[in-house]
């Protein structure tokens, strides 16, 4: 158990953020565990024990299932100019020739994907498979409001009705804004990716009425190491957004942000004068 263990923790630090089924597929990989349902629970159980002692820092794992709202309150006007300050972010896409989404089948994988989807200002869209008719609406809404063309890059599992449920937000996008210019690409699972980077595989579902044509093998979405997903998606938004116009971006950004904590200085200043 000790040496499973340190296996996992050297997984997660080397791939953070990381889900706790993608820690399983990875131990699959490495020889730690079983690729069965007895494995998973080895693994979900170390990680537990490993948090709850201390070894493995929480937010090494991702879980974008459960969360808070809670509407943002300041003590003071000084206060408020301080976090405007510090969490200012410029639009990024203000003059781009392009509108960006990424489209993911699994929320739990939201917290994999978000560092890289939110350091380049674009919308996260977490579909849970497949994704409600109002959902859609309100996407292909904003969509067809757009000057540009639409570019959506869709992650998902290759299994029956994950591949369907990516065709289905398509078929929805486009019959909802049909006057818009939307390019829709697969990112992931693909049978190339699988056989590439010899990703652990499971037999496909039978009951699912959509296997007759599918084939015997499905890869979950969880099965593509973190950093990989990353990459994929990060690589697909710079073909619309590239490194060179990204930097200056940032660049304008951190200076407005300085400008933003001398209103802050200069406010303080007064009040005290």
């Amino acid at each position: 158990m000790a040496d499973r263990r340190d296996g996992l923790f050297e997984i997660v630090k080397a791939m953070r953020p990381m889900t706790v089924r993608q820690v399983f597929y990875q131990a699959t990989v490495a020889g730690l565990v079983e690729k069965t349902e007895a494995g998973y629970n080895k693994v979900q159980t170390d990680l537990v024990q490993m948090r709850r002692s201390g070894i493995l820092p929480y937010d090494w794992l991702a879980d974008s299932t459960r969360w808070q709202r809670k509407p943002r309150t300041f003590d003071s006007v000084e206060q408020a100019l301080r976090d405007t300050a510090k969490f200012y972010r410029k639009s990024l896409w203000n003059d781009a020739s392009a509108y960006v989404e990424v489209w993911l089948e699994k929320d739990a994988l939201a917290g994999v994907v978000h560092p890289i989807t939110d350091m380049y200002d674009v919308p996260l869209m977490v579909a849970r498979g497949y994704a409600s008719l109002s959902f859609l609406h309100g996407a292909a809404e904003y969509i067809g409001c757009l000057d540009v063309p639409t570019y959506i890059y869709h992650l998902g599992d290759f299994d029956p009705s994950g591949v369907n449920a990516g065709e289905k937000i398509e078929e929805t996008l486009r019959e909802l804004a049909p006057d818009a210019e939307i390019h829709f690409e697969r990112l992931a699972v693909w049978p190339s990716q699988i056989m590439q980077w010899d990703l652990p595989t499971r037999p496909t579902k039978q009951s699912d009425t959509r296997a007759k044509n599918f084939g015997d093998v499905s890869v979950e979405l969880d099965a593509i190491p973190p950093g990989r997903l990353r990459q994929l998606v990060e690589k697909a938004i710079n073909r619309h957004l590239p490194q060179d116009e990204f930097r200056v971006l940032k660049a304008a950004e951190q200076s407005e942000r300085q400008l933003l904590k001398a209103l802050v200085g200069d406010l303080a200043g007064g009040a005290n004068g």
